[in-house]
């Protein structure tokens, strides 16, 4: 195969995922069908059949590449830059940023199209749950373990500790987003408030001195 048909083959299968991930977002899957995704991408439905044998393996295709896409936007600096931040003022940054990056009107479609589908594909939830708050608390992770070599956050499980303060950033605010719509989605001024607030509580129980060893803090 030339180079030139090879590009035009990718070219049409890109086009037919941007169409089919616009009908999918509108209509869910069972209210989509490939008639609707041809005409959204103006390509006859063979077309489509050549490069997707059915609506199910374009259906996973597309949320691959969705998921795929907000995981490499939110784990994009794999080896954390901290650019001699405070951990408060790294910790706010990241949180304000994934807040950013998770909350659009789109990605919630994608969130409430995978979960209504979990049973038909499972795996795309598993997807979903890997390129999004696994991910995330791996970089919390990383990074509060960077913050105890500097004595900013006492010792303890950092995994633990991160997975707190994923879903202190992120449990609010995703469920207002979820259950309510577009309009559950809070602008960036309260975004960053509630994620000042995060910061705040979470660094008054892992400050040095709060916690022991195994990561529990200490009753005075």
């Amino acid at each position: 195969m030339s180079n030139g048909a090879a590009t035009r083959i990718r070219k049409s299968r890109e086009k037919i995922v941007t169409a089919a991930e616009d009908v999918f977002l509108a209509t869910g899957f069972l209210g989509s069908n490939m008639d609707m995704i041809a005409a959204q991408a103006d390509v006859s439905k063979q077309t489509i059949y050549a490069h997707f044998k059915s609506k199910e393996v374009l259906f996973t295709e597309v949320m691959k590449v969705m998921t795929g896409g907000a995981a490499r936007d939110i784990g994009k600096d794999l080896e954390e830059v901290f650019d001699g931040r405070s951990v408060e003022e790294y910790l706010l940054d990241v949180a304000v940023a994934h807040l950013m990056i998770v909350l659009t009107p789109r990605l919630m479609r994608l969130r409430r199209l995978v979960i209504g589908e979990v049973e038909r594909f499972p795996e795309l939830g598993r997807s979903l749950y890997q390129n999004g708050p696994v991910r995330s608390i791996r970089q919390f992770t990383r990074a509060l373990e960077h913050y105890q070599r500097l004595g900013e956050i006492g010792p303890g499980d950092a995994e633990m500790a991160a997975t707190q303060f994923n879903w202190m950033v992120m449990g609010g605010p995703t469920s207002s987003a979820m259950l309510l719509g577009d309009d559950g989605i809070e602008g960036e001024a309260e975004l960053r408030a509630h994620a000042k607030e995060a910061v705040r509580i979470f660094l008054s129980a892992y400050a040095p001195g709060r916690t022991s060893k195994n990561g529990i803090e200490k009753i005075s």
